[in-house]
C-alpha cells in the first residue's frame, strides 16, 4: 500500500468543454501537471515526426499538412498523447488486453491506476492513499470504489465497449497544492470525506447503485454533449487558435526541413525505438 500522498487530498477534475483527456491525465498524476496547451504542443510535435517518417518513406499518399491524427480542433486528444505526457513522469500505458498487463486482469487492485476510453472520452480509475476511486471528469467528485468491485466495474466497462489501458510506473508522491503556479483551473482538491459526502448527494438525486446502470447513465449524460463534453465557447478560441497554429507551424517546420536533416531525425527516431 502506497503512503499518504498530498496530505491525505484527493485531486479532482470537472469537465470543461472536450479537455477530459487533460483531466484524466491530471488525476492519473493527482495533480494540475498538464494544461490543453501542453498536449497540444505534444501532440504537434507526434504529428511532426508522424509526417517526417510519411516523407522519408516516400510513400504515395502524405496526410494533410492541416490535420492532426493526434488532435482535433476542439481539444480531442489520442491516445498517444496520453501516453507521451505519461512517459514524462516515466509512467508506462499498456493495453489491459496485452499479454503483459494479464496479472492486472486478474489482480486489479494490485496495480494503481486505468484509463478508461469511450468514443472520445477518457477518465482515470486510480488508487489514492490505498483506496480506488472512479475521477471521471463528468462527476462532481472522485467516487470510492471498493477492490471487490473494482475487478467487477473494470470487466462491465469492457463488456460496454470501453478500452482500458493499465498505467504503471513511479507515481510522483506529492504535488504542492497551495501554489497557484500548479492550478490549471479545472481542477480541485477534496478530502476523501468532502468526496463521499458530494457524491452521496449526487447520488441520491442523479444515479442509483452502482454496476452496469450506472455506466448506462454515463453513457446517456456523455453523449447528450455529442460524444466528448460540453462545446467550446468563446473562452476557448485562444486554445482552438492555439491548436490551429501549432499545426500549421508543424507543417511548415517539416516542409522547409531539408533531406538530409530529415534522414538523420528519422536515423535517430529509429535508433530511439531500438533503445526502448
Amino acid at each position: 500500500m502506497e503512503g499518504a500522498s498530498n496530505g491525505g487530498m484527493l485531486y479532482h477534475e470537472v469537465q470543461e468543454s472536450k479537455l477530459c483527456a487533460v483531466h484524466c491525465v491530471n488525476t492519473v498524476l493527482q495533480g494540475p501537471f498538464f494544461s490543453e496547451f501542453d498536449l497540444a504542443a505534444l501532440a504537434s510535435d507526434l504529428d511532426r515526426r508522424e509526417r517526417q517518417m510519411m516523407l522519408q518513406a516516400g510513400g504515395d499518399f502524405l496526410p494533410d499538412p492541416d490535420e492532426s491524427h493526434n488532435v482535433s480542433l476542439d481539444g480531442d486528444f489520442s491516445i498517444q498523447v496520453l501516453e507521451k505526457a505519461l512517459e514524462v513522469w516515466d509512467l508506462q500505458v499498456i493495453p489491459l488486453n496485452s499479454p503483459v498487463a494479464e496479472p492486472a486482469q486478474i489482480d486489479p487492485e494490485l496495480e494503481n491506476a486505468f484509463i478508461c476510453h469511450l468514443q472520445n472520452h477518457w477518465f482515470c480509475i486510480r488508487k489514492v492513499n490505498g483506496e480506488w476511486y472512479n475521477f471521471d471528469s463528468l462527476y462532481a467528485a472522485p467516487e470510492h470504489l471498493s477492490k471487490f468491485y473494482l475487478s467487477a466495474y473494470l470487466i462491465s466497462l469492457r463488456g460496454s465497449g470501453w478500452s482500458i489501458f493499465l498505467v504503471r510506473g513511479n507515481f510522483p508522491k506529492e504535488c504542492p497544492i497551495a501554489s497557484s503556479e500548479s492550478s490549471n483551473g479545472y481542477g480541485q482538491w477534496l478530502s476523501p470525506e468532502d468526496a463521499e459526502r458530494i457524491t452521496k448527494s449526487c447520488n441520491s438525486t442523479q444515479r442509483t447503485a452502482p454496476g452496469s446502470s450506472q455506466i448506462r447513465q454515463f453513457s446517456d449524460s456523455y453523449m447528450q454533449y455529442g460524444g466528448g463534453g460540453l462545446s467550446l465557447d468563446e473562452d476557448d478560441e485562444d486554445f482552438k487558435a492555439a491548436i490551429a497554429a501549432s499545426l500549421t507551424d508543424s507543417a511548415t517546420a517539416v516542409k522547409d526541413i531539408p533531406a538530409d536533416v530529415l534522414d538523420d531525425e528519422n536515423k535517430k527516431s529509429g535508433e530511439e525505438n531500438i533503445r526502448e
